[in-house]
């Protein structure tokens, strides 16, 4: 049985196994975690208190030594990759956040998505606007995630 959708995270619950179709190419396939540990391992996320202290929460997490922490769509939120032991890395940036005063509300790791896998596949987001055949909004002309379920 296939199953077509432009919903990550229904197909990461129902399929078996996984493509990612880009403009009528498949380019990737597997299974939902070989998808994800392919794009990458655990990030860190940060949920400041106040977003005017991004800047100062950047500075503080860039020194941690995995790069620079990249800002999501959300004012107060940051996401940094996790490379090494993932409880050490969130201990740091905990220690780096509270020896620069910057208050958080909510810190914590997390293993990509499907909708990470998707962008970084990709470069757009799955939830890019386009029109179908049908006039349902999907992303891309032909981009789809299809997968076979359980």
């Amino acid at each position: 049985m296939l199953l077509t959708t432009q919903y990550l995270e229904e197909a990461d619950q129902l399929a078996d196994r996984i493509a990612v179709i880009d403009h009528g190419t498949v380019i990737a396939e597997g299974t939902g975690d070989e998808l994800k540990d392919s794009v990458g391992g655990q990030m860190i996320e940060v949920r400041l208190s106040s977003p005017e202290d991004r800047p100062r929460a950047i500075e503080a997490l860039t020194h941690l030594g995995c790069g620079e922490p990249e800002p999501s769509a959300a004012a107060r939120e940051l996401i940094l990759p996790a490379p090494e032991d993932g409880i050490t890395m969130v201990e740091a940036a905990a220690r780096a956040l509270k020896e620069s005063a910057i208050d958080v509300s909510d810190l914590g790791l997390r293993r990509p998505t499907l909708d990470d896998v998707f962008l970084t596949l990709t470069g757009a987001p799955a939830s890019e606007d386009g029109d179908s055949p049908s006039g349902d909004r999907v992303s891309g002309a032909e981009r789809e995630t299809t997968g076979a379920p359980r």
